[in-house]
């Protein structure tokens, strides 16, 4: 095992500006904190045998397990839920860097890792629900179900962009042309962005929010806080959902 690599060259390796700079491609925790965490972490990594695809499943376990979580009953359960979704995001910022670092990008590797914030993000909702029916099977369980199928539609209608250029053999679509050409729908979305929303549907902050609910549940002794927060979560993703689609097609992200 050779030394570490000094910090400021991984830095330039690891995390190119251009992705860190991009809206979309870089979650907000990440660049307020969790990357200064992650190449700390990936020091170490790049001198072991474990492979970028070994640290994206390890990703999509924590990531589904914090779903898990939120079965079991009272701040327990939430608290690890908002810790294993933060290791998610750990694992999520690793295993491109290291990738990077030793040249081992993979189709296999980016597939995984979209499927696991698939997984991530629909667990959680899903495991608010069951949450929210106190452990139980009924209503509150569907709306965390419903909840879980918005956050995949929402997911799928921007992967699904990529797909449709690349079938039209465009390049990836850049953060310009996702401006919507409609004045109308630009300032909708320029109110929606100010506000930040729609962040909630993310499970990095769905989880936070499921964590405040549960001190609520503990203070108030009983699970209403948890079923409000989760029928807001609903009606969010929701509304989101024809919202994102409408956004996607008025850009000039399919032109």
């Amino acid at each position: 095992m050779g030394a570490a690599p000094v910090l400021e060259e991984l830095r330039e390796v690891c995390q190119p500006q251009a992705k860190l700079a991009s809206r979309n491609g870089e979650h907000w925790a990440g660049r307020l904190y969790m990357r200064r965490i992650s190449l700390r972490f990936t020091r170490q990594l790049v001198r072991t045998p474990v492979t970028p695809d070994q640290l994206t499943w390890t990703m999509v376990v924590c990531g589904v397990a914090a779903g898990a979580a939120l079965m079991i009953p009272g701040l327990t359960g939430a608290v690890l839920a908002v810790v294993l979704m933060q290791l998610f995001l750990l694992f999520d910022c690793v295993d491109g860097e290291v990738a990077r670092w030793k040249g081992q990008n993979s189709a296999a590797g980016i597939y995984v890792d979209r499927l696991g914030a698939y997984l991530a993000d629909a667990a959680l909702m899903a495991g608010a629900g069951y949450r929210a029916a106190e452990s139980g099977f009924g209503g509150w369980l569907s709306v965390g179900i419903a909840t879980a199928l918005g956050v995949v539609l929402l997911k799928a209608s921007t992967d699904l962009v990529d797909v449709a250029r690349a079938r039209r053999g465009l390049a990836v679509a850049d953060d310009e042309s996702t401006r919507p050409r409609s004045q109308g729908v630009a300032a909708v979305r320029r109110i929606a962005a100010a506000f930040k929303i729609h962040r909630v549907t993310n499970g990095i902050e769905a989880s936070l929010v499921l964590l405040a609910a549960a001190v609520a549940d503990k203070v108030t002794g009983g699970i209403e806080p948890t079923r409000w927060v989760l029928a807001a979560l609903a009606v969010i993703t929701w509304v989101m959902v024809p919202a994102h689609l409408l956004s996607i097609l008025s850009s000039s992200r399919l032109r």
